[in-house]
C-alpha cells in the first residue's frame, strides 16, 4: 500500500509572463539561469489596446507565449527580474509579468530528498 501522507511545499510562487509568440524560450532560459527548475509554455491569443486598433481599424488577434514558472519564494525577486529583462518588458506592447503566491504545492518528492531536508531542518 502507498504511503498516504502528502508532502506540501508552501514557500512557492507562480511567476507568469505573457510575451509575443517566439519569446517564451528566451524567458525560460533567463529564468533557469537564475535557478528556476522548469517551466510550462503554452500559446494563447491576446487582445489588447494595440490589437484592437489593428490595420484600418480591424481587430488583429496577437499570438502570445504564456510562460508559467514555479519558483521558491526565496528566488522570486531574482527570477522575476531576469524574466522582465529577457522579455524586454520595458518596451511598449512587449507583454507583462506577475507573481502569484501559491498556497500549497504537492508533487512526488523522493524519500531521500525528504530525509535530507528533514535532517537539515532538525539541525542534523
Amino acid at each position: 500500500m502507498k504511503d498516504d501522507k502528502i508532502t506540501y511545499l508552501t514557500d512557492v510562487v507562480l511567476i507568469t509572463c505573457i510575451v509575443e509568440a517566439g519569446r517564451g524560450d528566451a524567458v525560460i532560459q533567463a529564468a533557469q539561469a537564475m535557478g528556476a527548475a522548469g517551466a510550462l509554455v503554452y500559446h494563447a491569443r491576446g487582445i489588447g489596446p494595440r490589437e484592437r486598433l489593428g490595420l484600418l481599424g480591424i481587430a488583429i488577434e496577437a499570438e502570445k507565449d504564456v510562460v508559467s514558472l514555479l519558483v521558491a519564494s526565496d528566488y522570486q525577486e531574482v527570477v522575476f527580474e531576469a524574466v522582465y529583462r529577457a522579455a524586454d518588458l520595458d518596451r511598449p506592447g512587449a507583454g507583462l509579468a506577475y507573481i502569484t503566491p501559491v498556497e500549497r504545492l504537492a508533487t512526488y518528492i523522493p524519500r531521500e530528498v525528504l530525509a535530507q531536508v528533514s535532517g537539515q531542518e532538525s539541525g542534523q
